[in-house]
């Protein structure tokens, strides 16, 4: 019997259905269908089986990919999920939301060959939607108790994972949160077009169903003192996440109408719920109706326009110093919002916010051009002499980024050593950070990143602490 694999020599690259544009503006449900069987089977059954798995190295994961695409393509859909679901905590979850242009698709040996590359992305949806709708999602069962507990600080994807492979493992884990949901950006920072919230929701379920408790509304180093929580644990993971808003410094842009990307998706991803919000009831984090102005060219900017969009602002400019093949974001997220109407001003910065202290009306933007390449790959900019222009805007979403919080001085532990870019240190290539029994992982440590890589962190550091506790417990002995 011939083989059903390596089909993409004849089978062409077609994703999963995408609702057009005009109809999904209307509301924030996911863009995107998932595959259907047959769908899914033929586009799993498009990968070369290279010799040298590509997609896997492009992968922070490190996924089986080319094995699960070969057990779906044969018809072996929940075998092909359980080894998606060996290497990673979240695979529906990554199969959404992972700039997969820029990872495993974006390494696809037929990528690089000209045949396109295999719909990885849309494939580990598809299996991760199926093994939930088929109950082929074990609950957490750990096979024995180890008599020992872990302290989480952050709900979000670090956090999660982390949770998930440690109660896995026996320990009792409890996890703290400032936010009274958890599951951090996965829940109040990522889009419902993205991330509907209940796929977030059903991981969350199997958490707290599997012994894992979620102590929420709770600021550690605020409400309870990250003393107290290293006291009731035997080992603490740090997972906060980085979510101190870089701000402008532009003339004007202390001005109402002026807001920081993330109260802005957080407002908007609470009215999904149904939570009243006050600034979103007023319009100061509302875009119906306004000229809105993004600055910024990474997801998080692309998350605000797209929103922006959906809240049916008047019109939405994206304004980003650099030009598109420079932009950090997904190329793929681009296109989406350039479908739904999303004007893109390249090589343009700001430079200042027009308008009076209690209302902005537009925001003065002066023309780059791209100078040197650093370093790293990415272009410098300079100004282009005579090149400012005015762009009319109601409200302003600064979409630049974000850094860590004072976390010595949060959790008054001035010995938690931090690097130059006030990320916490770790020891190495490990998680331990400067505090016995205390590890960190995710954001914290590497700075504002993918989620793809915060699973990683949060799955690794769960390894370090196991083995740590391990060791005390034979040393013990």
């Amino acid at each position: 019997m011939a083989s059903v694999n390596q089909a993409f020599v004849v089978t062409p690259r077609t994703g999963p259905a995408k609702a057009a544009a005009a109809e999904r503006v209307r509301g924030f449900d996911e863009i995107h269908a998932d595959f259907t069987v047959a769908a899914g089977t033929v586009q799993s059954s498009r990968c070369a089986q290279c010799g040298v798995p590509f997609c896997q190295t492009g992968c922070p994961l490190q996924n089986n990919i080319p094995d699960w695409l070969k057990l779906a393509a044969e018809g072996r859909a929940e075998e092909a999920w359980r080894q998606a679901a060996a290497t990673s905590t979240l695979p529906e979850i990554c199969g959404r939301i992972c700039p997969q242009d820029r990872l495993c698709e974006g390494a696809c040996t037929l990528e690089q060959a000209g045949w396109e590359s295999v719909t990885i992305g849309s494939v580990e949806r598809w299996l991760g939607d199926m093994a939930f709708e088929n109950g082929w999602v074990d609950p957490l069962r750990p096979r024995m108790e180890r008599g020992a507990s872990v302290g989480i600080v952050g709900a979000g994807p670090a956090g999660m994972a982390a949770a998930d492979r440690l109660r896995s493992a026996g320990y009792a884990v409890t996890v703290y949160d400032r936010h009274d949901r958890a599951g951090g950006l996965l829940t109040y920072g990522i889009p419902g077009f993205k991330l509907e919230k209940h796929v977030v929701q059903r991981r969350l379920d199997r958490l707290s169903e599997g012994g894992v408790v979620f102590r929420l509304g709770v600021e550690v180093g605020g409400d309870l003192p990250f003393a107290r929580v290293r006291a009731a644990h035997d080992a603490v993971l740090v997972a906060t996440g980085v979510y101190q808003a870089r701000r402008l410094t532009a003339p004007g842009c202390g001005s109402d109408g002026v807001v920081a990307a993330l109260d802005y998706l957080i407002a908007s991803n609470r009215r999904g719920f149904g939570d009243l919000v006050p600034a979103f009831e007023d319009g100061r984090l509302n875009a119906s109706g306004k000229r809105v102005v993004v600055i910024g060219g990474g997801d998080t900017a692309m998350d605000c326009v797209r929103t922006a969009v959906r809240q049916g602002a008047a019109s939405v400019t994206c304004l980003y110093r650099r030009d598109r093949d420079n932009m950090p974001g997904s190329a793929r997220e681009v296109a989406n919002a350039e479908e739904e109407g999303v004007v893109f001003e390249w090589l343009a910065g700001p430079r200042a916010v027009l308008g009076e202290a209690e209302r902005v009306t537009g925001v003065r933007a002066q023309r780059m051009a791209l100078a040197a390449q650093s370093a790293d790959g990415r272009w410098t900019v300079e100004a282009v002499p005579g090149g400012e222009f005015d762009l009319p805007a109601d409200l302003v979403i600064e979409a630049l980024g974000f850094d860590p919080e004072d976390l010595p001085g949060l959790f008054d532990e001035p010995d938690l050593a931090l690097t130059e870019w006030r990320t916490i240190r770790t020891a190495g290539h490990t998680r331990a950070t400067t505090l016995e029994g205390v590890f960190a992982a995710g954001d914290i440590v590497r700075g504002a990143s993918l989620v793809v890589w915060a699973v990683r962190d949060g799955q690794d550091a769960a390894i370090e602490i196991d083995d740590w506790l391990s060791s005390r417990r034979r040393a013990a002995a």
